[in-house]
């Protein structure tokens, strides 16, 4: 897919578990799973703008675009 979540990279740098992201974000441990892994379909505004909040980041901090290998052909 080439929107790559990059979630794992800022809990890393602020030192955070995914339960503990969870919780202060007010969604599940495995809906956070499910949107750290690439497997989220969609992300609601309201989500990304919390993660933000959380995380003290911006949405491209989270989130990147990363061409396919087909795309470039």
């Amino acid at each position: 897919m080439p929107i790559v979540v990059d979630i794992d990279v800022m809990l890393a740098k602020r030192k955070m578990s995914v339960g503990e992201l969870a919780d202060r974000v007010g969604i599940t441990p495995a809906n956070l799973a499910v949107l750290k892994n690439g497997r989220a379909k969609a992300v609601r505004f309201t989500t990304l703008a919390a993660l933000c909040e959380v995380l003290a980041c911006q949405p491209g901090d989270i989130l990147r675009w990363e061409a396919d290998d087909y795309a470039t052909e």
